[in-house]
């Protein structure tokens, strides 16, 4: 392709900022969309768009040295885990800093993406006023995130309280004090709702239907991903062994909880970092209780046969992977077991589509994200070369990936993130791009990989 590609950008999400930055660098003509009227995707509070999944007290799960992109440091004063609003201002500092916040049409919706008979997307959109137009781009990168279409469970019978998911969940307010509140799920949703809910609640109770692995925000006095990270080099096997006697030691069994035990080895299925969930349990204000057999107004019937009674039943369930703007019948992956694209980003078929930051690392997607969109661009500029055999190769790494990650639509599209990073730094190799090292030390904070485009300090309203 050529290097004067009009490229379109679907989201000005964290992935999508990432993906117009590079086009920036590139020189490329780039046109970010955003439904919002701000950038940063689900890290918006009180998205009146719907989209936004963050709640009142929401803090990012995987710490500042391993979610900030590597040319833009978070700033000092920023803890080791940001709230939401210091992650939207973050966004908007980067994609100021970068030249991409000019190439965002705020307040513009992507209503469908065509391929044309040439091989150029035709992109239909209502913009701010409402008005449906219609624009032609050579390439297309699609980054409207994957944690926005709510997944609700299916059960026998109705409830009569109030039902919701976590994506509607905005914090706990008066309605739910006293209440009785059954929170669905074991992930890292799930732990936040339960918890936030346990503080005013009369009872909270957590349905599982499979066990999960719980991981606390700080071992040894690090964040437990830059812990961690000390065993990337490690073989896979001998990494898990040793992060599961790890938990145990610091755990115990979780039999003592009232939690079911888990037979499969960490990092085979996306961990749930919490550390007040444990603790909520052993002090009596969260109740661990089986999967759900049925409802019956207001009573629920476990797996075991108990019967109980709730107020609110908030399902934390996880998401689909769903695309509006496509027609089913040229892309749908809303229930793949492995989203078929090379380097998660690359389709067998369709040179000039690429999707940036849809995976699922155990660690941020954001830094990879843009190591992905940087790929792409060197693309379109015709320096790098994919594949002969795109089908072998997407074959070839689903075939093989990082741990043997459960099956099931939750793990469609996980990798392990410093795996993940080293597959791109290969691709990226290949188009003569060294992106060294992660930019993390061994003892205090991380050090900085230098970036000639970015300053020393820059200003992050708070």
């Amino acid at each position: 392709m050529e290097s004067n590609q009009r490229v379109c950008v679907i989201g000005a999400g964290p992935s999508g900022i990432a993906a117009g930055k590079n086009c920036v660098e590139a020189g490329l003509d780039v046109v970010v969309f955003e439904k919002n009227d701000k950038v940063g995707g689900n890290w918006v509070f009180n998205s009146k768009t719907g989209h936004s999944s963050v709640y009142e007290n929401t803090h990012i799960i995987s710490s500042k040295a391993l979610s900030e992109y590597e040319d833009f440091p978070m700033p000092d004063d920023y803890p080791d885990y940001p709230n939401h609003r210091q992650l939207q201002a973050y966004f908007e500092s980067y994609a100021k800093h970068f030249g991409v916040y000019d190439r965002i049409r705020f307040n513009h919706t992507i209503q469908k993406a065509r391929r044309l008979a040439s091989g150029k997307w035709e992109v239909e959109y209502l913009n701010a006023e409402g008005k449906l137009c219609e624009e032609v781009f050579q390439a297309l990168m699609v980054s409207n995130g994957h944690h926005w279409d709510p997944k609700y469970p299916e059960f026998k019978g109705e409830f009569s309280g109030k039902m919701m998911h976590s994506h509607d969940f905005k914090g706990v307010t008066e309605e739910w004090r006293g209440k009785n509140v059954l929170v669905i799920g074991g992930g890292n949703s799930a732990c936040d709702v339960a918890v936030e809910s346990a503080r005013i609640a009369g009872k909270v109770c957590m349905s599982m239907r499979s066990p999960q692995w719980f991981v606390p925000k700080f071992m040894f006095g690090q964040p437990s991903d830059v812990f961690g990270a000390r065993t990337s080099w490690m073989p896979k096997g001998i990494r898990q062994f040793a992060t599961r006697k790890l938990l145990t030691m610091l755990q115990g069994p979780y039999s003592q909880y009232g939690l079911p035990t888990n037979i499969h080895p960490p990092l085979s299925h996306h961990p749930t970092v919490n550390s007040d969930l444990l603790d909520f349990i052993r002090h009596g204000r969260i109740k661990p209780r089986p999967g759900i057999r049925r409802l019956d107004g207001s009573m629920v019937e476990f797996a075991d046969g108990t019967r109980e009674s709730f107020d609110i039943i908030c399902a934390c369930t996880g998401f689909w992977t769903t695309f509006p703007f496509f027609d089913k019948s040229f892309i749908d992956f809303k229930t793949a077991d492995k989203v078929p694209l090379y380097r998660k980003m690359m389709h067998a078929e369709y040179g000039n589509l690429y999707f940036i930051g849809l995976f699922q690392p155990i660690g941020c997607i954001w830094p990879l994200a843009d190591y992905q969109a940087q790929l792409a661009c060197l693309e379109i500029q015709g320096k790098y070369q994919r594949p002969a055999d795109m089908k072998a190769a997407i074959q070839h790494e689903i075939d093989h990936p990082h741990f043997d990650f459960e099956s099931g639509q939750r793990h469609a599209v996980e990798v392990d993130y410093h795996s993940f990073r080293n597959d791109l730094k290969s691709e990226l190799r290949k188009a003569g791009v060294d992106i060294g090292k992660p930019p993390m030390g061994i003892k205090g904070r991380y050090k900085k990989r230098p970036a000639t485009a970015t300053p020393k300090h820059h200003a992050v309203a708070a």
